[in-house]
């Protein structure tokens, strides 16, 4: 049963280069602090969360979320601050700790790392690692992290990284750092997550929710036998919100559709055919439209999966600052109030 006292919401970006009303592009820089300003505002509204992406090609502005999210901390007060994801496999577990506690410290404890093994690859070669090694090194690095998170001295030896022998890391964090693992949808990955006792965000980017259903019971259920901790389950999906229900569709489609099929071209995927579009919209796991139709449908998904919290991934393709900033207004102002009235009047009915 969803306790919406407790129902978070996030937004989350991936940091997708902003566009100019004339339809050209702002630079990597200028995204980056249109960002910022967004994080900000998203803060003065009263949204609970905001997750900023790792990626490492060109049509994204953000490599190091950590940097970008420490400067929406020093504007905002309330807002928690999320990565989605950290691509803990091509990384060092102990940096990442480091620079996380250190968000932590500056933000006053509202930073959150949401840890993934990556479903974009470029950060491997880049960082000299091999993709044969996919599972393993996140596996190997995923549990060396656990152990830094209780902040004791850790020894410890592995594969793919120096020996630690009796080691402190610093900084310290005045309470243990939130942690959420980002799961794509693999049994494997569920199980995981519940073994280390991780909160859990799960990446709906097609398709039913519903689909995604047994999944969370299987988190449950490894959880309890395993005798760790069950936490509220988290859902991202994409979506885009205008106040016209026309307007919403279109500039959805033009830059969602563009950004997945630029995805696409490296994955083997067909171009997305407005027909797909039109049934994601609809049935499917994107959220767009005007505010009651984007609120019926995030509060649906909420009461079917009994989430505790949903972030939906905004500015996906080339939109402009304008139709961010707006999206952020109707979500805090527009869907957010009314998805809590729609799941409290469904709870009352009962």
């Amino acid at each position: 049963m969803v306790d919406v006292n407790k129902l978070e919401f996030g937004i989350e970006t991936f940091g997708d280069i902003v566009a100019n009303e004339d339809g050209s592009l702002k630079t990597a820089a200028e995204s980056i602090r249109q960002i910022v300003r967004e994080g900000e505002l998203a803060d003065k509204l009263g949204i609970n969360v905001i997750g900023v992406g790792e990626h490492h090609r060109p049509d994204y502005s953000v490599s190091s979320p950590e940097t970008v999210l420490a400067a929406i901390s020093s504007v905002t007060n309330q807002i928690k601050l999320a990565t989605a994801v950290t691509v803990l496999s091509s990384d060092d577990p102990v940096r990442v700790y480091e620079r996380f506690a250190t968000l932590d410290g500056l933000s006053q404890g509202r930073a959150q790392v949401m840890l993934g093994r990556g479903s974009f690859t470029e950060s491997f070669p880049l960082f000299g690692y091999d993709l044969t090694d996919y599972d393993d090194l996140f596996n190997e690095k995923l549990e060396l992290f656990d152990l830094l998170r209780k902040e004791d001295a850790v020894t410890w030896s592995g594969k793919f990284r120096p020996e630690l022998n009796d080691q402190e890391v610093y900084p310290k964090t005045e309470k243990e750092l939130e942690t959420y693992i980002g799961i794509g949808g693999s049994p494997e990955s569920i199980i995981r997550a519940a073994k280390f006792g991780y909160k859990v965000i799960i990446a709906i980017i097609g398709g039913q929710a519903d689909r995604f259903k047994p999944y969370i019971d299987l988190y449950h259920k490894a959880a309890e036998q395993l005798n760790m901790p069950v936490y509220p389950v988290a859902v991202h999906s994409h979506g885009f919100i205008a106040d016209d229900e026309n307007e919403a569709v279109e500039v959805a489609f033009k830059n969602i559709k563009a950004n997945f099929d630029r995805i696409g071209l490296t994955r083997g995927w067909a171009p997305m055919s407005r027909e797909q579009f039109d049934n994601e919209t609809k049935v499917g796991s994107f959220y767009v439209g005007d505010p009651e139709t984007v609120a019926q449908r995030i509060a649906r998904t909420i009461d079917l999966l009994d989430l505790g919290r949903f972030d939906l991934v905004y500015g996906a393709g080339n939109q402009t600052a304008a139709q961010r900033e707006r999206m952020i207004e109707l979500y805090a102002t527009k869907v957010i109030p009314r998805v809590k009235e729609i799941l409290s009047e469904k709870e009352a009915a009962k």
